[in-house]
């Protein structure tokens, strides 16, 4: 009857609305005239949404044993459950400061929607890619870097003074973050050529290699979809099998009945 319970998609939706409804709660909490006024209720819903979340917990534990452990979302949302009661009941100072890991549960949302977990597997699924992405990256910075420094330091010690500045500068660059009117034309004024430095930076950065990470998840994401909806296919080819198996049983038995039948019914 417990299984039953803990698997139904009913059950799912509740935990996903007390999700929302911590989420709002801790929202709420930062607040210092909402808590001034409505702080004792607020905390009181806090409590009650982290003893259903354990709840489930144990629920799921009691359900599933150890095969609980094996599944990396249930290892998520156990983690989460744990830091929120070492942050609420410890009486430690050291410890208490982790009550800010309370916002945490608000993730569980994303182990509760499957479309969510696509992205998020396929995110996790990118990483490897995406390292050898970031280190191209982090090649072009530190040669453009150099190249900054150099050729615009002296003038503009605030942008390019040092490596670091350098960087810096390239960072808001690459997110075009009004880089033409703050940085690109003032040292065009003095480097009429700037250009030759500037435009292929934002080519290379913003671009180029961006879109490729843009495209290291996008093709993770159908690799992933098209992997479970071939599960779910074979599932349903399993399921087909199954009927189809237990109709040619039925037919048999059917047979074998109306042959008895006639047997008997024979002087």
């Amino acid at each position: 009857m417990l299984k039953k319970i803990v698997e139904t998609k009913y059950f799912s939706g509740f935990i996903l609305s007390i999700v929302l409804l911590n989420s709002l709660v801790l929202g709420l909490l930062t607040s210092p005239n909402v808590t001034a006024k409505c702080g004792g209720p607020l905390i009181a819903i806090d409590r009650v949404c982290l003893f259903i979340f354990v709840l489930e917990t144990v629920m799921k534990i009691w359900v599933w044993k150890f095969e609980y452990f094996k599944r990396g979302w249930n290892l998520f949302d156990f983690s989460i459950v744990l830091v929120s009661l070492l942050s609420d009941f410890t009486a430690l100072s050291s410890m208490r400061t982790l009550r800010i890991l309370r916002v945490f549960r608000t993730l569980k949302f994303i182990s509760g929607v499957k479309n969510l977990q696509i992205i998020v597997s396929a995110i996790g699924r990118s990483i490897p890619s995406i390292g050898w992405t970031a280190m191209l990256m982090s090649i072009v910075y530190y040669i453009f870097a150099i190249m900054g420094t150099v050729l615009f330091g002296e003038a503009f010690p605030d942008y390019f003074g040092s490596m670091g500045k350098s960087m810096f500068s390239l960072f808001q660059i690459m997110t075009l973050e009004a880089w033409a009117q703050d940085m690109c034309r003032p040292v065009m004024e003095v480097y009429p050529w700037a250009w030759l430095f500037f435009v292929p930076f934002v080519v290379l950065s913003s671009f180029v290699i961006l879109n490729i990470v843009v495209g290291i998840v996008v093709n993770s994401i159908s690799e992933i979809t098209a992997a479970r909806s071939g599960e779910k296919r074979q599932k349903a080819g399993q399921d087909v099998d199954l009927e189809a198996e237990l109709r040619a049983m039925q037919q048999h038995m059917d047979k074998l009945k109306d042959a008895l039948r006639q047997k008997s019914l024979q002087p």
